[in-house]
Order: C-alpha cells, then structure tokens, then sequence
C-alpha cells in the first residue's frame, strides 16, 4: 500500500522503538474521530497513516470514536465514519471501541484526581473561567473556588454526576497553575455538565470528560503505543503528559505530531461544512463539490487515487495547503489505464447529414486506446448526429480547429464531414448545421486525401441516450478561504448540469461506473440517480489534464 522507500520522521520513531525494544507487544495506533460530522479528505491522511504504519510493522490499529459531547453527535455519523474509513480500503476489525465506553474509568481517574487534591469543582460561568484564564502575554487569575477542601469537591462532583446541577453551572478543573506559559495548563475543565441524551448511554450521564482528559487515559487503556496527532494539538502535549503522570495508570504512550492536510479552494473545519450544509449552500454532507469522502466518493473517486495522494503529500511538521491539481493528478493517473473511453456530448447541437443514404452506418472503436482487454464498442453513424455546440463557430476565434462554415473536420472514429449551411432561430443562434460526409474518409480506412485540422466528438440520434452530466468546479474562487464570511468566497458556478446525450453502448456497461468522455474529462455514472434507460446521470470526477505535473 505504501512506498517502503519513502521514509518520514514518524516511522522513524517507530523503527527506532522497536530497535530498542522500547515496544513489548507490537505497534498500536488509533484514528479516533468525533462522531459530529463527515470525514473529509484530511482526516484521510490521518487514516492512511494509523492504520499505514500498523499494517507495515505488523501491529494493529484501534478506530475509536471520541463521543464525549452529545449536543453535536450522532448514531448517523458513526455510520457514516465507518462506511468511510472501509471505503477507503481499511479494516478495524474487532477494534471498533467509543470513549463512552470508558466513562465509568474515567469518572474513577477524576476522582482519584479529587482525592489527590489535583482536581476542584468550580463555580464560574464560561464567560467568567474564559476571562479568568488570561492571555498570552497575560497570567491568568485563580477561581475562587480553587481551595475547595478534597471532601467538598468529592461531594460536589458525585453531585455532578446524580444531576443535581443544571447544565453549565459547574466543572470540574484540573489543579495546576494559572500563571503557566502555556494556556491548556492553566486549570483547565476536565468534565462538564450536559442535561442531553447520548446516543449510546442515552440519559446514564449529564457529566461529560473533555477531549485533552479523555484522550491520553484512552490511549493507555487501549495500550496505544504512538499517539499521532497533528499539529494543532502539540501545545495540548503537557496537559496529556500531565493527566497520565498525576492518576494511577502503567501505561504512558508518547504523542507525536505531524502537519494537518490542507487543500486547496477547500476548507477542512467541520464547523465550516456543517454551516455550508446546513445554509444549503451545497446538497448535504455527500455533496461531491465537497471535500468529505462521500462527496468524493459520489463523485466517482477511487479510494486508491485519495490512498495514493496522502502519500505523494507525505509527512511532515510543517502545515501547507497542497494543490488540488495534485489531487486531480492522483484520481486520473489512477483511471487513466482501465476506464473505458466514450463519447458525450453536454451542449447538443443537431447535424444532418445531406448526403448519406443508408438509414445508418456500423462502426467499431475501441473502449481504450491501449487497453485491449476492455474489447470494443459499436457506433453507429447516420443522418441525424449531434456534436457540442462549443465544436461550431460561424465566426470562428484564433487557431479555432473545430467545424465552421465551409470547413471540415473528422468525427471521431468515423468520417470527414464538412459544413454546408445552417439554420437559425428568430436570435440567430445556430440550432442546425448542415453537412455533408465524405465515404471515403473512415476512420481507420481514409484513402480521400482531406486534411481536416481538428477531431471532435458526436453523438448519432438513433445510437444515443440521453445523460444529466453533473460538471463541478472549486468549491471557493480563493486558495485560501476565510474561515468567517467564507459565503463571500464561494464560487456561485461551481456545479453546472448539462442535459445531453451519451452513446448507447454506455448503458450496458454494469459492472464499472467509470467512463472517461473524450475531450471532456472523467464521469461517473450513478445507478441510483438512474435506474432506468430514459436518461443516465452522470458526475465529472476530474476534468483531463491540462499539462500539470506533480512536483511531490
């Protein structure tokens, strides 16, 4: 799966560790999402690097789901997470574990806490503890509720826990010191107060552990031996070292941090994609502008491509925002050698054919170029085709090489045709163009001597289907989007939808979806939005190359 040559600083370390027998029982990793939303394509490099670097030293990944705040969870998104990760080509096997299924360990370490006088119950609101906290340049000020004797808080906090207190109205801190340089340690909240069901303990708790107490004790229950993090959480290390030092634990994995992945045009806060969602500036979570993996996924991606870019971006320290054309370049490399070619067109204009007698003509092409296992297909070629309109000009731009009055050019795997006249609507816009065919020109077999300067696609009446071609462009008009007013930023013309018509031998293909449209791009046909012969709908995966190369 991964280039075994392709060395970073993280498998490093763990090379490193088992050199020196630092690891007693096999490597261990974990992805542990939050079950409040879609994983999106950086959380993929996440995934491809736990389970990556199990599956090459021989250890075993964990996927556990941090559901410690049910105001924003749900059963549909630990599905939906799920479904993703083995999309994606991983397996958890018996592994699947929720920090809810820790929280009676938790409330135990908490305690303990209490009991070591390292934890006080407070009383101020979040508005008063943020304030509280002070700045970066600022020490922050103690709660005057911080010498609480042990047996108070001990009282106060199993009274959190029966539900004796409304939402909010006290925490649980950690003791430590409001005047260090590093804002997590200064007294931060380990458990709150949420009156909410829970979609696996359902009412059982109204106290919830936050993420930086929940986090490093799951780590040691699970025996994780590398904690791998990105970048954002390096500052939360202490407050992770802390907790595991200061309960009764014999397990103390190190966590390491490595760059989040940022792409282009896109925006990687769930926050963000949920308000897109939920403003319905795109269809749902699913949506295949978005940069989630059912997005991408509907968009016809192939879990190998998105495999492949996690591991041309690679592993570093350092955040960046990689290009989307690297991504575009993964997903075509990965179709370029088995996806049938076919033809489309999205903007049908009618060309009749003034010469031709036969009802119709036979013709074969190949399904690919170089690929003879995938066979051949039949065309058909007859009096009324259709080309895109884009492929006709009367007033023809600059080194235009497409068809234009008196002009010729050869359809696609099958004859020369040239423009004799065309017809027009009361706006003057061209609705028919006229043509004639040259016999002797086949594709294949030309012996007519012509030399047209272009080739285009056709589709001929009585041979095609009609297709709802779903085209998508970036999600936002700037590199790099602002995270606030990001509305101002979306691109208005990122999903456009063409009504036109694909070739017929398209619709007996079943077992693949993926079909690149000559001179168009890479689609993907969807069966559900298409059960029938009536009209296919299909979504571009990835528009062809444009002449870039990776650089990675």
């Amino acid at each position: 799966m991964y280039d075994d040559t392709i060395k970073d600083f993280i498998r490093e370390r763990v090379s490193r560790d088992i050199q020196e027998e630092r690891i007693s029982g096999g490597v261990v990793t974990r992805f542990p999402p939050e079950p409040n939303g879609y994983l999106h394509i950086g959380h993929a490099k996440s995934i491809c690097l736990n389970f990556g670097i199990a599956e090459e030293f021989g250890g075993i990944t964990y996927l556990r789901f941090d559901d410690t705040n049910p105001l924003s969870e749900s059963e549909a998104f630990v599905v939906a997470i799920q479904r993703d990760v083995k999309w994606l080509g991983f397996d958890w096997e018996s592994r699947l574990t929720f920090a809810s299924d820790y929280f009676p360990q938790l409330y135990e370490f908490a305690e303990e806490l209490i009991k070591r006088d390292k934890a006080f119950v407070c009383d101020l609101s979040f508005e008063e503890l943020q304030r509280s906290r002070g700045s970066l340049i600022e020490p922050g000020t103690d709660s005057p509720f911080r010498n609480r004797s042990k047996e108070e808080n001990l009282e106060l906090f199993r009274r959190m826990r029966a539900g004796e207190f409304a939402t909010g109205l006290k925490t649980l801190r950690a003791k430590i010191d409001m005047r260090a340089p590093n804002i997590n340690m200064r007294d931060p909240v380990l458990y709150r107060i949420i009156h909410a069901s829970h979609h696996r303990t359902d009412s059982q708790w109204c106290i919830y552990p936050m993420y930086d107490f929940t986090h490093c004790i799951c780590d040691a229950l699970e025996g994780v031996t590398h904690s791998l993090c990105t970048l954002e959480f390096a500052d939360h290390r202490p407050l992770y070292d802390w907790v595991l030092e200061n309960i009764n634990i014999n397990f103390h994995p190190p966590q390491i941090e490595f760059s989040r992945l940022g792409l282009e045009y896109n925006v990687m806060s769930k926050r963000v994609l949920n308000q897109l969602v939920e403003n319905r500036f795109v269809s749902g979570w699913d949506d295949p502008r978005m940069p989630t993996l059912s997005g991408l996924r509907k968009r016809g991606v192939p879990p190998a491509a998105i495999r492949d870019f996690c591991n041309r971006v690679g592993v570093t320290k350092q955040n960046n925002n990689i290009e989307t054309e690297l991504l575009d370049f993964c997903i075509r490399n990965t179709l370029e050698s088995t996806t049938r070619r076919a033809m489309a067109v999205k903007q049908p204009l009618a060309v009749e054919i003034t010469n031709i007698e036969a009802d119709e003509l036979v013709l074969e092409a190949p399904w690919h170029p170089k690929n003879e296992e995938l066979g051949v297909r039949t065309l058909t070629f007859g009096r009324t085709i259709y080309i895109d309109h884009d492929d006709f000009a009367i007033s023809p731009p600059p080194k235009f090489r497409r068809l234009v009055p008196g002009g010729l050019v050869r359809l696609r795997y099958a004859f020369i045709i040239e423009c004799l006249d065309v017809e027009r609507d009361e706006d003057g816009t061209v609705t028919k163009v006229f043509a004639k065919y040259y016999p002797s020109s086949k594709s294949g077999s030309d012996s007519s001597g012509l030399k047209p300067k272009g080739v285009i696609q056709f589709v001929t009446a009585n041979n095609g289907v009609k297709a709802e071609m779903h085209d998508y462009d970036r999600l936002f008009s700037v590199p790099i989007p602002r995270q606030e007013k990001f509305e101002l930023e979306f691109n208005p013309d990122s999903h456009v939808v063409h009504h036109g018509f694909v070739e017929k031998a398209v619709f007996a293909i079943s077992d693949d979806p993926n079909f690149q449209f000559e001179r168009l791009g890479f689609y993907f046909r969807s069966f559900d939005e298409s059960p029938n012969q009536d009209q296919l709908v299909f979504h571009r995966t990835v528009p062809l190359n444009q002449g870039w190369k990776p650089k990675l």
